[in-house]
């Protein structure tokens, strides 16, 4: 403090001036050095590609945002493409925008987050080019049906070429293959195998193309899951055949192709047919040809006929059938008058034959004889009959009687009383107090004796 009380600083602060330059440039290398390869988690928000082929869009959660950049070379090697609402993982480093001192993110790469990135891209890009009518059946091209020159695109170290060469060399000797070696997996293998189906489409040389590569995993496989092979597929200029993997693997490649087989093997077996098939096509189309020629032919000389011999042949005709008709009518006539003769021949015979009979004991002896028989059969049974016509008439008399018989006035607890002479009792005087009476009842007699009158 000097005299006059005021207090006096021994030590005042340096300031530390930055330009806006120096700031960014001091930023930028904090930045790199502790920012350089870091993951952020958000959801995509904005996303927008421009002119220039870098992808714009932002990272966001429920407090921040972060503004973020995709450069066209990054961007065309990302499994899928940025899309709004979709929860990520993206990889990168922080930088500043230039000539601006606003904080980004430079992205590198992209993961979706509870999903697999490669499936994810690949129901992406399969939605989208279905949209555009790329898996269209009508689009499809059919197959040659001999083709004398195969293009294929594919590892020529592979499995694949060497099975599908060693197939069509069996099938069909002397067909034409043409290799265009790419790679099938790895950096640069898209534009490899785009560039040989390029080539056969430009060309002209290949009447079909097979696109393929043995087995693998998704990841192996995934060259034949970019957009740019699956359009240049779409846009080849002769009929693609897509053979990728084995028989449960798809691609993307398989939806664009005219036609896809399971297998790099089955793609050759599907191209070309056998020798021996082609050579059976031959003989059933000559047969064919054959049957044609004869048809004709029959035609010709069936028309032939019909303009020069038809009315000569009719009127011939006509004079045999006259002919015929007076042999028939002829032969009608002798066959009425044998039949008639014979008939009355036979009638005559038989008359004799009747006639002979009758003057035949024997046979007058054989009616005597068969009448006998039928009287001598037919008496037990007439007399028969004559018993149950006398028991028809026996039966009223029979039930008649028994109504009128003193047995049945007895039945209803009457009785006969007799004296011991057998006299039946009628009147009470005619027995004296004392007498000894029978009494007949209707089951059983008593003996009594008469005590009063």
């Amino acid at each position: 403090m000097n005299d006059t009380g005021q207090l006096t600083l021994l030590w005042e602060p340096q300031r530390k001036v930055f330009t806006v330059s120096e700031l960014d440039a001091a930023l930028r290398g904090v930045l790199n050095a502790d920012f350089d390869n870091i993951w952020v988690s958000g959801e995509i928000s904005g996303s927008k590609v421009t002119a220039s082929g870098h992808c714009y869009f932002t990272l966001k959660d429920r407090d921040s945002q972060l503004k973020c950049v995709c450069f066209k070379g990054s961007l065309r090697y990302l499994k899928f493409k940025p899309q709004d609402g979709i929860a990520v993982l993206a990889r990168g480093r922080l930088d500043l925008f230039p000539g601006r001192v606003d904080l980004q993110m430079i992205v590198d790469s992209l993961e979706p987050q509870g999903h697999g990135a490669l499936q994810f891209a690949f129901e992406q890009l399969k939605k989208k080019l279905g949209a555009e009518g790329l898996f269209e059946p009508a689009r499809k091209r059919k197959l040659p049906k001999l083709p004398r020159r195969i293009g294929v695109v594919t590892s020529p170290t592979g499995a694949a070429v060497r099975d599908i060469v060693q197939i069509l060399s069996r099938r069909f000797p002397g067909i034409h293959v043409r290799l265009y070696p790419a790679q099938v997996q790895g950096e640069g293998a898209v534009e490899q195998v785009v560039r040989g189906i390029e080539y056969f489409s430009r060309s002209g040389w290949a009447e079909v193309v097979i696109v393929g590569r043995g087995g693998g995993s998704l990841e192996d496989l995934w060259t034949f899951n970019e957009e740019s092979v699956a359009r240049a597929i779409a846009s080849c200029a002769v009929p693609v055949i897509s053979a990728v993997g084995h028989e449960t693997d798809f691609t993307i490649a398989d939806f664009v192709a005219d036609l896809r087989a399971p297998t790099p093997s089955a793609a050759a077996e599907l191209v070309v047919c056998t020798r021996q098939e082609l050579l059976d096509r031959v003989a059933a189309l000559r047969a064919q040809s054959q049957r044609a020629i004869h048809f004709r032919i029959s035609q010709l000389a069936r028309r032939l006929h019909q303009q020069g011999i038809d009315r000569p042949s009719a009127i011939l005709h006509r004079r045999v059938g006259r002919y015929g008709q007076r042999v028939d009518d002829l032969e009608y006539r002798m066959r009425a008058r044998l039949v008639a003769r014979i008939d009355a021949m036979s009638r005559r015979l038989l008359n004799a034959d009747r006639r002979l009979r009758s003057l035949d004991m024997r046979l007058k002896l054989a009616q005597a004889r068969r009448r006998l028989e039928m009287a001598e059969s037919a008496l037990p049974q007439r007399l028969h009959l004559r018993l149950l016509a006398a028991s028809a008439r026996l039966e009223p008399l029979r039930a008649q009687l028994q109504e009128m018989s003193p047995l049945r006035v007895l039945d209803r607890g009457y009785a006969i009383v007799e004296t011991s002479t057998g006299e039946v009792v009628k009147d009470a005087a005619d027995v004296p107090v004392g007498s000894s009476l029978g009494v007949r009842l209707a089951r059983g007699r008593l003996r009594v004796r008469v005590e009063s009158q």
